[in-house]
């Protein structure tokens, strides 16, 4: 698969979304139907994630394919784990909302092994029963750390990258 990785612009915001609903179809027919509930993520979040310069997209040429978002740390969603806990309390990035618009073809091991490359500290989680997430999570080198509870009070599997 070809393409590069850049920040998006206004005209990917589209796509993004496009990705985000195709992410989300994807999740309900493979036994994960709640996870990113109703219309979240959408519109507002790919803008806020945009204004921020947050939000990275895998151009194949004619336009994104695959998005994620990419913060620095802290996050105050990750400041309590259950579970063995991070590997450290270095600086650390966050990628959060990563979606592909065809799943199976590599794009969110592109982006994360691009993220990887770039960060040698990465948290990142997803739903219990997200396990493409999880296993595209794992391939890249992500360590399975515990539980945290996001904004509405749900869990998600914890996840944390370090590079030596």
């Amino acid at each position: 698969m070809g393409g590069r990785i850049r920040l998006a612009t206004e005209d990917d915001l589209g796509a993004v979304v496009a990705a985000y609903d195709a992410a989300r179809g994807f999740m309900r027919a493979n036994g994960n139907p709640t996870q990113w509930p109703g219309a979240y993520p959408g519109l507002p979040d790919a803008e806020k994630d945009l204004a921020a310069g947050a939000l990275w997209v895998l151009d194949e040429g004619l336009g994104a394919v695959a998005a994620m978002s990419v913060l620095p740390g802290p996050d105050p969603t990750y400041a309590v784990i259950e579970g063995v806990g991070w590997l450290d309390d270095d600086p650390y990035w966050v990628m959060h909302r990563m979606a592909v618009a065809r799943p199976g073809r590599g794009a969110g091991t592109r982006l994360l092994s691009w993220l990887c490359e770039r960060h040698h500290n990465v948290r990142a989680d997803t739903h219990a029963d997200n396990f493409p997430m999880q296993r595209t999570l794992e391939k890249c080198g992500f360590v399975r750390r515990g539980t945290i509870w996001v904004e509405d009070g749900t869990p998600r599997v914890a996840y944390h990258f370090v590079r030596r």
